[in-house]
Parts: C-alpha cells; sequence; structure tokens
C-alpha cells in the first residue's frame, strides 16, 4: 500500500509540474496582441493549466496522506479536465487548419485573404458585432508603428519574412492595389484602386490605416492562427504525458486498493 501510494504521488507530482507548461503557453497566447484584443480566446489554456494545476496538487497530498478519498476525487477530477485539454487541442487545430495566406510575388512577406479561414472564425473572432472593439484595440497598440523603427527602406520592408500577418493585413494598402511605398505606414498614389475593395479603405491617417479592411481582419486571424499552432504542439506534449501519469496513477491507485482488501481479508481469517 506505502509503495503504491508512493508511486501515485511521485506521478501526481509530474502531473504537476506538467501544468506548468500548459499554463505558460496560456499566458504566451494572452499576452500576445492580437490575443490582448481577442476575449473570446485570451483565457481558456491558463484556466485548465491552473484547474489540472489544483488537482494535481490534491492527488499529491491525497496519495503523499494516505487519504483514499482524495485521490478518488482527484482522478475523477483529472479525468475531466484531460478530456477538457483534448477538447480544446481538437477545436483549435479544426478552426485553425484553414491558412488564409497567399504569397505575393517579388514579397517576403505572406498576404491574407479573409474568406480563407474557418467560418467559426470569421463569425466569433471578426464578425461586424466584435470588429469595431478589436479594430480600437489594435489602433491603440504598438503593431504598426514598431514596423517604421524596423524597415527604413522599401527593399528592406519587401524582402523581409518578419512581417506578422497583422501587420501585413493592417498597417499597409494590399499590393495589388499598386500603391508607393514611403514608409511601411504611409502608402501614396495607387495605381490600380479596382483591384481590391481594401484599397478605398486604405487611409495614411495612423489611427486608420487598413484597421477597416478585410485584409486587417484576415491578418489578425492569420496572427491567432499562427500562434494557437505553436501553443498546440506544447499542449500535444503535454497532455500526452498527462494521460500516460494517469493511465499509471489509476493502476497504482487499482493495486494499492485489492492489496488493502486482501489484507483485511486474510486478517478476518486469523
Amino acid at each position: 500500500m506505502a509503495l503504491a501510494n508512493n508511486l501515485t504521488a511521485i506521478l501526481n507530482l509530474l502531473a504537476l509540474l506538467c501544468s506548468i507548461p500548459i499554463t505558460a503557453s496560456g499566458i504566451w497566447l494572452a499576452s500576445k496582441p492580437d490575443n490582448e484584443c481577442v476575449n473570446l480566446l485570451r483565457w481558456p489554456v491558463v484556466v485548465l493549466g491552473v484547474l489540472i494545476l489544483v488537482v494535481s496538487a490534491c492527488g499529491f497530498i491525497g496519495a503523499y496522506q494516505y487519504k483514499e478519498t482524495l485521490l478518488a476525487v482527484y482522478l475523477c477530477c483529472m479525468a475531466i479536465l484531460i478530456g477538457l485539454l483534448l477538447v480544446v487541442l481538437i477545436f483549435a487545430f479544426i478552426v485553425t487548419r484553414p491558412d488564409g495566406s497567399f504569397q505575393v510575388p517579388g514579397r517576403g512577406y505572406k498576404e491574407y485573404r479573409l474568406e480563407g479561414f474557418s467560418s467559426w472564425l470569421r463569425e466569433n473572432v471578426v464578425d461586424s458585432k466584435n470588429w469595431r472593439k478589436i479594430r480600437a484595440c489594435l489602433a491603440d497598440s504598438d503593431v504598426c508603428p514598431n514596423l517604421s523603427q524596423q524597415f527604413i527602406t522599401a527593399d528592406q520592408f519587401f524582402s523581409s519574412s518578419s512581417i506578422t500577418p497583422l501587420q501585413s493585413g493592417c498597417c499597409k494598402p494590399p499590393t495589388a492595389c499598386g500603391y508607393n511605398f514611403v514608409n511601411p505606414t504611409l502608402w501614396q498614389n495607387p495605381t490600380n484602386m479596382a483591384a481590391d475593395a481594401d484599397c478605398y479603405l486604405w487611409n495614411n491617417d495612423q489611427s486608420q490605416l487598413c484597421f477597416n479592411c478585410n485584409s486587417c481582419k484576415a491578418g489578425l486571424l492569420g496572427n491567432l492562427r499562427k500562434d494557437w499552432r505553436k501553443a498546440n504542439l506544447i499542449l500535444i506534449i503535454t497532455v500526452v504525458v498527462l494521460i500516460w501519469v494517469y493511465v499509471i496513477a489509476c493502476s497504482a491507485f487499482r493495486n494499492a486498493q485489492t492489496e488493502d482488501l486482501f489484507r483485511k481479508y486474510k486478517q478476518g481469517w486469523v
């Protein structure tokens, strides 16, 4: 019984440690400029990470102090949390699978089409009701001003592959419009305004730029997709470890119960 409980305590300590990268991934996602402006997707991973931390701590205490009731509650709660984490992972993978990016000839960065992303993201993130608040949040951020500090010449800007989807969609007009580069957030004299409806929405006012453009909405979704894909890799590894820990902990708990029952049975016959 003691050996099984010690093993369960060690495994729960490992599960507790696994909650750290989950929480860290959630905090990283929440701190990104795009996620800061989209309240819908900011905190679910952080909440799951904290819940797993609390439940794992309860399991560790229950195993260390031989509290079988607490261990049983832990196993039930951990199963639910692992299930929720799997749901979040599968859902995030499905809604971020479509990629609305396309390569622009002569440019190191990509541009983005709104219709290239999942309908769920379009309807729940950048629909007309949400966009007004998101747009104001993006305009107040340093997403676009940072470009003017990074790039001076047109060649530097056009050849860069470090420009984020959000910057590509919101801070400059679509390439097809034929605007001439002055600096990353100042463009003049378009040659093909009919190429895209966003060409007419571009404004050199630094508080407006292309924040009203569909390309900006698409850039936001491109950023969200990129960030969530990175976080998913960490979450997948962590959830695999958690499932492995949980299965072994369940086995150890059942063995401990069997040993305890057998010991009581023998004592009844003595």
